[in-house]
């Protein structure tokens, strides 16, 4: 049986959500959400429709809006967005098991709809219509889709061949993609092929995905190895992964981790002071999972400097998410370390994340970004004991956590902070009050 599957994405979303909730149409207000308090070198995390129809693309900087156009701003409140998400999401649960959904993103899922078409004797685009509908009557969000015998189809439908149908609705199958996707450019508008990888295309003479079913498979193998598999099905509109096997998902290792984008350049110790706050986070996450790691890893980026973008390797890209540079690696540091034991012991994670700060940040360089990780995780069960520890003092230590995690899940996440968090450099306090790096 050919199946079919439809990709479903929320226009404008959080710009929409922030219309809709001032009582405005989307595609006639202008507004664009964006931390004012962040001055004009700040992201525009989503502009309006009526945004979009005067040129201004998603992802830019507020100073890069064109002068003249008269906007409203609106902070971004990332957990009034995933509220509208799920209620969303549950509209969708009237028609179709959560057992054929995949939920991509906060404003994107994947629907195997092969099953219900009988059953709601409609077609796949009717379904679509209806669902557009559903949506934009009782929440005021315009949502498209993209139709297709499998999820690359449909998403590619989604992405390019929506946004130009009056009904926001694209459809492919195996013949009307190879006559309009294999000679679209640019290349990068397809799922999966970024700005590097299109770089590399290009080094080998494809520039659209039509070129790319031309290159010799070997080739393709050589220059991008396993992954040369995707690319080789993709450009021939392949895609054998199902609905069930998406849910059947199981990652062979796990790993948790923690990342932050740092206000402002900061010398060696103020990072170091950030580190220490992201540790106690990740520490109380194991806690409270009840999970011990056997690995660290670190990676450190510095503030870019004049020259670091300048060289014959260097492009400027610019696509649905704005322009960014590309073709020389951001200047970094990064390392990471196999622990020999199973912990989760706050003091004996904080010397080994300060032992690999100490050995490979170069203290000349302001620090702009700081990521951490642990790994090799495993059941707390399985915590080492060896001739060095110190059992009555971890069981102390885990208690402080535990009470810790108790009174942060009571009376919210700043009712409990270390005393390094007070420090002027310190992040966590106010990340303590953001959703997904912005405030809720």
């Amino acid at each position: 049986m050919e199946r079919s599957y439809l990709c479903i994405d929320l226009k404008c979303f959080y710009a929409s959500v922030e219309c809709v909730d001032r009582g405005k149409d989307p595609f006639g207000h202008r507004l664009v959400v964006a931390d004012p308090t962040r001055g004009p070198k700040t992201i525009c995390l989503a502009v309006s429709p009526a945004m979009k129809a005067l040129g201004v693309r998603n992802r830019c900087r507020v100073f890069e809006i064109p002068d003249g156009i008269e906007y409203e701003m609106a902070p971004p409140r990332m957990r009034r967005y995933m509220e509208v998400s799920a209620d969303i999401y549950a509209r969708y649960l009237r028609y179709f098991s959560p057992e054929d959904i995949h939920v991509y993103s906060v404003d994107e899922v994947f629907i195997d709809v092969t099953p219900y078409l009988a059953l709601y004797g409609l077609t796949p685009r009717e379904l679509a219509c209806r669902l557009i509908a559903l949506v934009r009557r009782e929440t005021g969000i315009c949502a498209t889709a993209g139709v297709g015998p499998n999820l690359f189809l449909a998403k590619v439908a989604l992405d390019v061949t929506a946004k130009h149908a009056p009904d926001n609705i694209g459809e492919l199958d195996e013949a009307s993609f190879k006559c309009l996707i294999w000679p679209h450019r640019p290349i990068t508008d397809i799922w999966g092929i970024g700005p590097g990888v299109a770089q590399r295309l290009a080094a080998m003479g494809a520039t659209c995905l039509g070129e790319v079913a031309l290159l010799p498979e070997r080739a393709l193998y050589d220059e991008f190895g396993i992954n040369a598999e995707l690319l080789i099905d993709h450009a021939w509109g392949v895609e054998p992964c199902t609905m069930a096997q998406i849910h059947a998902y199981r990652p062979h290792a796990h790993s948790i981790g923690n990342g932050q984008v740092l206000p402002r350049d900061y010398e060696y110790e103020e990072a170091r002071v950030v580190l220490c706050e992201m540790v106690d986070a990740l520490v109380l996450e194991l806690v409270e999972k009840g999970l011990v790691c056997g690995h660290v890893s670190l990676f450190v980026g510095y503030a870019a400097e004049r020259g670091d973008w300048d060289g014959p390797g260097v492009r400027t890209f610019t696509g649905e998410h704005g322009t960014r540079r590309f073709g020389r690696a951001v200047p970094h540091d990064n390392a990471s370390r196999k622990l020999g034991e199973l912990t989760n012991s706050r003091a004996r994670l904080h010397e080994h994340f300060l032992a690999l700060f100490d050995e490979v940040v170069d203290k000349n360089r302001p620090v702009r970004r700081i990521n951490i990780a642990l790994g090799a995780l495993a059941p707390e069960e399985f915590a080492s004991l060896t001739l060095f520890s110190d059992p009555e003092g971890d069981a102390a230590e885990h208690r402080l956590a535990e009470a810790t995690i108790a009174v942060k899940r009571r009376f919210g996440r700043n009712a409990l902070v270390r005393g390094t968090s007070f420090r002027p450099c310190a992040t966590g306090r106010e990340r303590n009050q953001q959703v997904g790096g912005h405030h809720e």
